[in-house]
């Protein structure tokens, strides 16, 4: 199933600023209690709980095409590991990218990934 991303920018600085969090070597995560969790569950037409992440890379990470390339790699180690790992659901999940991650491998952030969610209790 497709994650749902946050779309509201006031989300997003609720994250950063009440959220938990985990910095690693190429990623920051955020994580927050979503408290729309169950009216998105209602709405939803397989009546589950769900995560809403958002992906931020900026422009010091490199220019438009390789911003692109880390947020997509970002989000296939994210799938990856909510599909080993059975991340909790009902939560905002932002996943920021740090400086250097512009040569990494899917494996290398999906591997910090993974530390983040047990970190933060998500597993």
């Amino acid at each position: 199933m497709k994650p749902t991303a946050i779309g509201e920018n006031h989300l997003y600085s609720k994250v950063y600023q009440r959220g938990r969090r985990f910095v690693g070597r190429y990623t920051a995560v955020y994580v927050l209690a979503d408290r729309r969790a169950n009216a998105l569950m209602r709405a939803n037409p397989m009546k589950v709980r769900i995560n809403r992440i958002g992906i931020t890379c900026t422009k010091k990470i490199g220019k438009a095409v390789i911003r692109s390339r880390v947020k997509r790699i970002i989000r296939e180690a994210w799938r990856q590991t909510d599909l080993e790992l059975c991340v909790k659901k009902g939560n905002l999940i932002v996943i920021a990218a740090r400086d250097g991650i512009q040569n990494v491998k899917t494996q290398d952030v999906k591997a910090e990934i993974g530390r983040a969610v047990k970190k933060l209790g998500l597993a």
